[in-house]
């Protein structure tokens, strides 16, 4: 059946809350309102007031209760209304809820999922469209996770939801409802730490995530008609991170754009350029290019001027190609 991102959450929570009651869900509107964007609707309904509820303005309650309620035994995936939110959960997050494994020598775990919707394109201003994934990206114990269709979203969250590892689970809300695919009824997982070649190509490895996924293979097609066969890399996980297939991609086509929509001082881009660099040096026939964010805060009346849409990332890799 096809469905949009939003659907595919939903569906998806739905269905895992029917089969594991020790799932909860809570957050800012996410129970009796479904959520801002409507991920958890139902939920409370269904499951009832226990298992899915409204809590306080307050994200390092919400995240400081969810690691409290992993430790009794349930599985809490908590949402953080906009990721530009989070920051005041950042102690609970990188300081409790990442270390628990390590702090206690493997005796206590933190099965905990904490969705944020991420990313620009709503224009929603400096509050509400940015992109924190490298700041999380520092902290062992924590996976990251991105999605960029409404299959990824399922697999991705089933397979998050089974961890005994913290995720972040960044749902881009640009593409919410703009993609549909259709999605399988039944059970998959997604494992973390797999990317996914979108896109075979032999002349240039276009690295991305989130919605950015999609401006890349925009892109990609674009370049196809003026010659240059692009592979596009969809990374799904950053944290495990799928350093193999991003080994193996640039390789084989010797030149990589990394593109993504956070800014681009000390942005993942840079780790991967990184990597890049000590994986396949002997391989690269032109530096590794990152097609980023500006530098600046996230704008509102500029926004596209701030977003690296496909026009851009063209640019950077008919640049790194004549390089």
């Amino acid at each position: 059946m096809s469905v949009n991102i939003i659907q595919a959450l939903n569906k998806t929570l739905h269905e895992q809350f029917e089969k594991n009651d020790k799932l909860i869900s809570f957050g800012e509107d996410c129970g009796y309102f479904g959520g801002v964007f409507r991920v958890t609707e139902g939920l409370q309904e269904k499951f009832g007031k226990d298992r899915c509820f409204d809590t306080p303005l307050c994200e390092q309650g919400i995240v400081g209760f969810a690691i409290g309620a992993a430790q009794k035994g349930l599985r809490p995936i908590c949402e953080i209304q906009f990721a530009d939110y989070i920051f005041p959960a950042y102690d609970q997050i990188v300081n409790e809820l990442a270390k628990m494994r390590y702090r206690t020598g493997g005796q206590y775990t933190a099965p905990v999922i904490i969705r944020a919707p991420y990313g620009g394109g709503i224009h929603g201003g400096h509050y509400h469209s940015q992109s924190p994934e490298a700041q999380f990206l520092h902290t062992p114990g924590l996976h990251v996770v991105v999605v960029s269709s409404p299959y990824d979203a399922k697999g991705l969250l089933i397979s998050a939801i089974r961890s005994n590892d913290p995720v972040l689970f960044l749902e881009p809300k640009r593409i919410y409802r703009a993609v549909k695919e259709d999605v399988p009824d039944e059970d998959y997982e997604i494992p973390l730490g797999a990317a996914d070649i979108a896109r075979e190509g032999k002349d240039l490895t276009l690295i991305g995530w989130g919605a950015q996924h999609h401006q890349n293979l925009q892109a990609a097609s674009e370049l196809a008609d003026e010659g240059i066969d692009v592979e596009v890399l969809n990374l799904r996980s950053l944290n495990p991170l799928d350093i193999e297939a991003i080994k193996t991609s640039v390789q084989k086509t010797q030149r990589a754009v990394v593109a993504h929509e956070a800014p681009k001082t000390q942005g993942f881009g840079a780790e991967i350029a990184a990597l890049v660099m000590e994986k396949c040096f002997l391989y690269l026939k032109a530096p590794v290019r990152r097609c980023c964010g500006l530098d600046t805060p996230f704008p509102h009346t500029l926004e596209p001027e701030y977003l690296p849409d496909a026009g851009k990332v063209k640019r950077a890799a008919v640049e790194t190609m004549d390089y």
